[in-house]
């Protein structure tokens, strides 16, 4: 019995990566725990007290102290920016691209030149000097306006005239020719192309799209893909272990954003729930890979609430404080984070942090594996401890050789 599993608490920074200055000006204060401590000393966190939290953190708080028998280190992010997408592929072992940032506006007339090569049928929408792609009466293809703008192209549609299938078809055709980080393809069933045309949105005079929330594809029967740039499903973790026969699960939002196509995907958001499934897929499984990702700390940050995010992070220390027993000494976890979300940077996007990285296998203790260079070592080292083949990128620190 040998079972590598890996939570990721999205959004959990503790503190700014050296480039922050330069690579995201401002995000040079952040430290999302850090934050946290501030507004609630009073925060008590026993399970990841006990795997090291403040140890990686490099202070103690009011209420958590050093761990004398954790193993623990930190790691930065190799991906450009702070992002959740980029962040889980390099978790699994995709070595990043840096993608390219500009309007939809700069490859209007390369993406419609490429749908009708390809059969489709293509007209131009034009709104206030700027334009966009409708494909096949049904598929808009512009900014998107809730990323960073210029950092994604949204393929939208209504699932009730045209299905999911044939608008991935279209959204992978733009992917082929745009160098953005993420094509976003989605809909929903019971809106239609009023709704979405009434959703339309110009920001800052450069970017046109259709606002996600507004066009009511999320009401129902909503389903989504993201097609990050640069990435492959066959050079990550998920894929290299199902292909040698070792079973992964991926749980929570990791489940929608990387490819596992011959594993088990279990999408859900409530953090106790995603604890509740990595309990239960963990009881079932005599050797393989769970990764799950609890996206409430992150959404905790984006609302700018440290106060929920105290709360979320006592329902995942419960969960985590659960699981613990149920690890042999075959096992291994990892907690630990994709980029930082400050709740008190004053605004709501991510922030560019280290992130802990928090060890447990038991009777190991006192072991530290440093500051790495990439999130990428995480899969690198569940590959290696799994016997299977190593991914793209990454270099294993576990077990830890003295």
């Amino acid at each position: 019995m040998r079972r590598f599993v890996v939570i990721v608490l999205d959004g959990f920074g503790i503190g700014a990566m050296d480039d922050a200055k330069t690579a995201r000006p401002g995000d040079e204060k952040a430290s999302t725990l850090g934050s946290i401590l501030k507004d609630h000393p009073d925060l008590k966190l026993p399970a990841l007290e006990k795997l090291g939290l403040m140890n990686a953190f490099g202070k103690e708080s009011a209420c958590m102290k050093f761990s004398p028998e954790a193993n623990y280190g930190k790691s930065e992010l190799m991906h450009f920016g702070a992002d959740t997408f980029m962040g889980h592929q390099e978790i699994m072992g995709t070595l990043p691209k840096k993608p390219d940032v500009h309007p939809f506006q700069e490859k209007v007339d390369a993406v419609a030149e490429h749908l009708k090569n390809a059969g489709h049928k293509v007209e131009i929408i034009e709104c206030e000097g700027l334009r966009y792609v409708l494909c096949d009466d049904y598929v808009t293809v512009a900014d998107n306006l809730e990323a960073d703008l210029g950092m994604c192209y949204n393929v939208t549609a209504p699932l009730d005239f045209i299905s999911f299938e044939k608008e991935t078809e279209i959204a992978r055709l733009v992917r082929e020719v745009v160098t953005v980080g993420r094509v976003i393809v989605f809909g929903g069933t019971g809106n239609t192309m009023d709704d979405l045309w009434k959703a339309q949105e110009v920001k800052n005079g450069r970017f046109i799209g259709i606002a996600s929330a507004k066009s009511r594809s999320y009401e129902q029967g909503y389903q989504c893909l993201h097609l990050g740039y640069g990435v492959d499903k066959n050079v990550q973790a998920p894929t290299i272990l199902t292909k040698a026969g070792i079973p992964v699960t991926l749980i929570g939002k990791v489940a929608d954003i990387v490819a596992n196509d011959q594993g088990t995907s279990i999408s859900c958001v409530p953090t106790k729930d995603c604890l509740d499934h990595t309990i239960e897929e963990l009881k079932k499984m005599e050797k393989g890979f769970i990764c799950t990702n609890v996206q409430e700390t992150d959404l905790a940050g984006h609302s700018q609430s440290s106060a929920e995010y105290k709360k979320i992070l006592e329902i995942a220390d419960e969960g985590i404080g659960r699981l613990l027993p149920l690890l042999t000494e075959e096992d291994v976890l990892v907690v630990m984070a994709d980029h930082g979300n400050d709740p008190d940077i004053g605004h709501s996007k991510h922030t560019r942090e280290c992130v802990p990285l928090l060890i447990y296998q038991k009777g190991v203790h006192g072991k530290t594996v440093g500051k790495r260079k990439t999130l990428s070592d995480v899969g690198a080292t569940a590959c290696s401890y799994l016997g299977a083949e190593a991914p793209q990128n990454g270099t294993p620190f576990w077990p830890v050789r003295d």
